[in-house]
């Protein structure tokens, strides 16, 4: 298993299908790449299937059986597809904790920790504590006042600034994000947009953002990829466009 030096996330012929009240939607991913030091933005419509996108990528939702997805890495390739059909949750999870930082939409912060031990929160489950780390991505952040205070005691935008310096503490391969400005105004929107992009970039991770603001990733330099969906009789089918 690749422990180290991950470099890149490979999908090919990747697909998920998902029943909500008797409609049908499938996602379809052709082929897809994201390396390290890369970053791209991942756009479409709501109902596209960003989140079922970034959900698989990193290893929470299971790929259907057929498609390849592999982990590539220094001391070889992971064949993760293999591991899902094996039920191999802890190798699975082994490899989440290591290589992947992932913000949510909403920030899923623990409101029972304080800032400080938020942001810590994944290097504390590799075993390692690194407060150094923790003190200068509050400080990069603009969230270094903020360190005692619970969750609740934030604004929004203070809480996806911790949701984002939590995915990148323990300096993963790769960082997903879920719509992280959806709910902030245009002004903190970007700032935290600009933040998680310049973040990324120092931890040499590849970035995928989910967003439905195309002008602001292209404003950014985000090489854009999109889900384009279409009808097939009762059924929707999204396919990414890479």
């Amino acid at each position: 298993m690749v422990e180290m030096g991950a470099q890149a996330l490979r999908l090919k012929g990747i697909g998920k299908e998902r029943v909500q009240g008797g409609a049908r939607f499938r996602l379809e991913v052709p082929a897809f790449v994201l390396r390290r030091g890369e970053r791209h933005a991942l756009v479409g419509e709501s109902g596209t299937g960003k989140s079922t996108l970034l959900d698989l990528l990193a290893l929470v939702l299971a790929p259907e059986a057929g498609g390849g997805f592999g982990l590539e890495g220094e001391a070889g390739t992971v064949d993760l597809a293999a591991l899902w059909r094996t039920g191999d949750q802890d190798g699975l999870a082994a490899l989440r904790r290591r290589h992947y930082g992932y913000v949510l939409q909403t920030g899923g912060l623990l409101p029972y920790l304080n800032v400080a031990d938020n942001l810590g929160l994944p290097a504390r489950l590799l075993s390692r504590t690194d407060d150094a780390r923790v003190r200068s991505l509050a400080q990069a952040l603009d969230i270094a006042s903020q360190l005692a205070k619970m969750p609740a005691a934030l604004s929004v935008g203070q809480r996806q600034r911790v949701a984002v310096g939590r995915a990148l503490v323990h300096r993963p391969a790769f960082i997903l994000a879920d719509e992280p400005t959806a709910s902030l105004d245009p002004v903190n929107a970007e700032q935290v947009m600009r933040l998680l992009i310049a973040q990324a970039g120092e931890c040499q991770a590849g970035l995928l953002v989910a967003t439905h603001d195309a002008a602001l990733a292209a404003r950014l330099g985000l090489p854009i990829l999109r889900l384009v969906a279409e009808r097939r009789g009762a059924d929707i089918v999204a396919r990414l466009e890479a």
